[in-house]
């Protein structure tokens, strides 16, 4: 595989998916992973997208990149596979903040668990079945920065460069036990995934469950309730 693309250009981007969509071999599927910042912004959002194909790796820059469009299409293209690992909050999140929904999906993730792994970690699973230590130091980075430093950018890349061969190796396991067509059926029931977080408003009273709360009185529970909204 080559060496990883950084894209922060609306040309790079739609240059690469065409790139994807036309590479030979079968099947065509990609890997794709996110990055947010939940640990370091209050308001969250994804600050990073990878994209693997079977010969090359994209770190995509949504922030630099107001038309993401092409990651739109790629995802929603039922004839191109889309490998996830955890796909739960990728897909809700993509759906919030780009209105992106995803087809045809395999979760290395759900796949682990029907096999009976113990450890369904990606770092867990692709030292055990592609033999790739990833160097997990960066995992929990503030990716609204700009720039990214080399070793964050590589660190984002490895998340999605080995997720094919982990998917291959997922799948042969999961035939041998009989247990594909579960996995497979999980994997369907995933496309229906939409974000269903909470818009605070004024009839809103989630601010009620915060730590400390039921200690304040009404002139700081006013208070507490306009900071949370």
């Amino acid at each position: 595989m080559s060496a990883p693309l950084y894209i922060d250009t609306a040309p790079e981007l739609a240059a690469f998916v065409s790139a994807v969509r036309n590479e030979r071999g079968a099947p065509p599927r990609v890997g794709v992973d996110t990055e947010a910042a939940s640990f370091h912004r209050y308001r969250d959002r994804i600050y990073l997208l990878q994209v693997s194909s079977p010969t090359q790796t994209a770190v995509i820059d949504p922030v630099a990149i107001t038309d993401l469009s092409p990651i739109g299409a790629l995802l929603a293209d039922p004839e191109l596979e889309k490998t996830f690992h955890d796909a739960d909050y990728d897909l809700r999140v993509l759906d919030r903040d780009y209105g992106f929904r995803a087809l045809r999906l395999f979760d290395t993730r759900i796949a682990a668990q029907l096999a009976g792994e113990p450890a369904i970690g990606l770092a867990a699973l692709l030292e055990k079945y592609v033999g790739v230590k990833l160097d997990k130091e960066h995992q929990k980075a503030d990716w609204s920065i700009r720039p990214l430093t080399p070793p964050m950018l590589a660190y984002a890349a490895a998340d999605t460069r080995y997720l094919l061969a982990l998917r291959d190796a997922l799948e042969q396991r999961l035939t041998s036990l009989g247990r594909l067509t579960w996995a497979q059926e999980e994997f369907e029931q995933l496309e229906s995934l939409r974000w269903t977080g909470v818009v605070p408003g004024a009839d809103d009273d989630s601010y009620l469950r915060i730590k400390g709360a039921k200690a304040l009185g009404s002139r700081g529970l006013a208070a507490l309730q306009l900071l949370h909204r």
